[in-house]
């Protein structure tokens, strides 16, 4: 069977990512083409992984290539304008989070995926983390029950990425469309991907993207800063209700005076609890109260979880398996993104349609 041709939109940081995940498939995929708006560093990116046809321009490379799939990995603006092409051009799409700059865009996407037949994914990677599938594991032994509220956080304190992450004609957003995203789809996950109906939201713009010295972060942008605007928020929390019954606290910043950075989910069921990090099941057994901790504890390895999310794509593509996450569930995830911006604009709740 010859090997699937890949191509990359977007020759930035979260691309080498895609890019080590098709190279762990080498008698499957071969990437043939990538493209950037800045062409060398196009030229620079394709020496380096071998890459034979350079583009600076997505409608060229999908005219003139033969490509079956495509990772877009570009800022957020220019999602859906390199999605759509791709589709259009003939390949399955693995386009990284957030799907797009709103709801609308995600579902012209969407829609375009549909009428081409083809694969789209949106790049959920933690819901291919060893601890995603532990929880699911537990919720399918019975040990957890109905999840009805969730904590999610991605804080960091002093970790804005530069460069075109603060800009919101790039972004779309600041930290709750960035960070946000990954805590709010995966609780949505694994609580079995009940239907978001209502959001109250707030964001504040008190720090700004400038920090203390030696607050310098591991979390950096490749495009120059000097182009770009800061006007995102720096913190966003909010509230959102399911149809489910589940309600989900999620708070996200870039730069919030707090102790350390933190990241978690904790999920409360009706016959447990989970702490994903570090993992423990809280629960009762035999009249006590007990904490469970499993002897290997699962976490979330980064290119662990990108090599099974860019594998997972693959085998959608080929039709092996069906898409772990599908457009569909990007769109609801811009829904609710877009619910909890409007909520902290008005000061109101806002219904999910």
């Amino acid at each position: 069977m010859s090997k699937l041709r890949a191509a990359i939109i977007g020759c930035g940081g979260i691309s080498h990512c895609h890019m080590t995940g098709y190279l762990a498939m080498p008698d499957r995929v071969e990437v043939v083409a990538c493209c950037d708006i800045d062409l060398p560093k196009a030229e620079a990116y394709a020496k380096n992984y071998g890459i034979k046809k350079v583009y600076e321009d997505y409608n060229e490379m999908m005219e003139k290539e033969d490509i079956d799939l495509v990772s877009v990995t570009t800022w957020n603006s220019a999602h859906k304008g390199a999605t759509i092409a791709a589709l259009k051009g003939g390949a399955h799409v693995i386009c990284e989070k957030p799907m797009a700059m709103n709801a609308i865009e995600a579902q012209e996407m969407l829609d375009t995926a549909k009428a081409c037949g083809k694969v789209l994914q949106v790049g959920f990677v933690r819901r291919f983390g060893a601890d995603a599938d532990a929880v699911l594991a537990f919720k399918k032994a019975g040990v957890i029950g109905d999840v009805y509220y969730a904590k999610a956080t991605y804080l960091r304190k002093s970790g804005f990425p530069g460069g075109w992450f603060g800009d919101l004609a790039y972004s779309g957003g600041g930290p709750l469309i960035d960070l946000g995203v990954h805590v709010m789809d995966l609780v949505r996950y694994l609580s079995g991907l009940p239907k978001p109906i209502q959001a109250y939201g707030v964001t504040y713009k008190n720090l700004g993207n400038n920090r203390a010295a030696g607050g310098e972060t591991a979390w950096s942008a490749t495009t120059s800063a000097s182009k770009y605007k800061y006007d995102v928020e720096d913190f966003t929390s909010a509230m959102i209700r399911f149809d489910s019954g589940l309600t989900m606290l999620m708070e996200a910043s870039f730069n919030l005076n707090i102790a350390r950075d933190t990241g978690n989910i904790e999920l409360m069921g009706t016959k447990g609890g989970v702490n994903m990090s570090p993992f423990t099941i809280y629960t009762d057994m035999a009249g006590r109260f007990v904490d469970i901790s499993p002897s290997s504890a699962p976490g979330f390895d980064f290119t662990r979880a990108f090599n099974d999310e860019m594998r997972g794509f693959v085998d959608a593509a080929e039709g092996k398996a069906p898409c772990r996450a599908p457009g569909e569930d990007g769109v609801i995830l811009m829904k609710m993104i877009d619910a909890i911006y409007e909520s902290a604009r008005t000061g109101k709740a806002v219904d999910i349609k």
